[in-house]
């Protein structure tokens, strides 16, 4: 199992840039491909971006492609998403995700989430 804690989610104006962290216990993180999820009021968990164990191959949703940099530091037990050029339509609760099986774009497919941080972006 991995226990997950997000952080770095406040509020910034638009055309700005934030940093998230996800910092994990347990020994197994370095095999999890993970990934960042966004919820917003109202609306459905979506899929922000993914990284493999190794870091080698990332993906992105179209939304964010560009503007979002997903990376991890195995050694730290850590994924990171930097977030440039934020719109408005970025606000939402971010979350990070250990995966598990099945799609990797759905939220069903990982079984481990942080609790989220806030991001805000005003406009």
């Amino acid at each position: 199992q991995v226990q997950l804690a997000e952080s770095g989610g406040e509020l910034v104006q638009a055309g700005g840039s934030l940093r998230l962290s996800c910092v994990a216990s347990g020994r197994t993180f370095s095999t999890y491909t993970m990934a960042w999820f966004r919820q917003a009021p109202g609306k459905e968990r979506e899929f922000v971006a993914r990284i493999s164990w190794s870091g080698d191959s990332t993906n992105y949703a179209d939304p964010v492609k560009g503007r979002f940099t997903i990376a991890r530091d195995n050694t730290k037990n850590a994924v990171s998403l930097q977030m440039n050029s934020l719109k408005s339509e970025d606000t939402a609760v971010y979350y990070c995700a250990a995966y598990t099986g099945g799609s990797p774009y759905r939220a069903t497919a990982y079984d481990y989430w942080g609790q989220g941080t806030q991001v805000t972006v005003s406009s």
